[in-house]
């Protein structure tokens, strides 16, 4: 074997060596941690269909279609058929936790403000303010709250 072809063996062998450990360190770093079992809604993933009402001093806020939806396919979204009515989307794979349900999340991917101050512009004020039911009934958790299939969620401010 020449000089040449054992340098460039050489140069293969130790390429393949540091990708594989590059592969091995990333797939250990991006792993999900070590989850207790009070904070786990689902191991084999979800689909719920919680409904979102937003009302504006007295004016219904329609949610956009395609919240979530583009090159990354988050896992809630709205749909063109039923984004109108509310509906949020919730596909989740694997093991799911309470933080990955939480309403604020929703807020995140749509890039709107929400939270017991403040929704959209909107904040707080002596005039005005923030107030959360869930199913009928005043809650304080906001964006806080952890979604559940079928929930009728409605956000007013006023």
């Amino acid at each position: 074997m020449t000089t040449d072809t054992k340098i460039i063996v050489g140069s293969i062998a130790a390429t393949g060596l540091v990708l594989i450990g590059a592969i091995f360190l990333l797939s250990k770093n991006t792993a999900k941690p070590q989850t207790s079992q009070e904070n786990i809604v689902a191991t084999n993933g979800l689909h719920w269909h919680p409904r979102l009402e937003i009302d504006i001093n007295g004016k219904k806020q329609v949610l956009a279609n395609g919240i979530g939806l583009g090159t990354l396919h988050q896992e809630m979204h709205t749909h063109e058929e039923d984004y109108k009515d509310g509906i949020v989307h919730m596909e989740m794979q694997g093991l799911v936790t309470n933080d990955e349900t939480k309403l604020g999340r929703f807020f995140e991917i749509w890039k709107k403000t929400f939270n017991s101050s403040q929704i959209f512009e909107y904040k707080n004020s002596s005039e005005a303010g923030v107030k959360m039911f869930v199913n009928g009934k005043e809650i304080i958790e906001f964006e806080n709250y952890h979604m559940r299939d079928k929930d009728s969620i409605l956000i007013r401010y006023e």
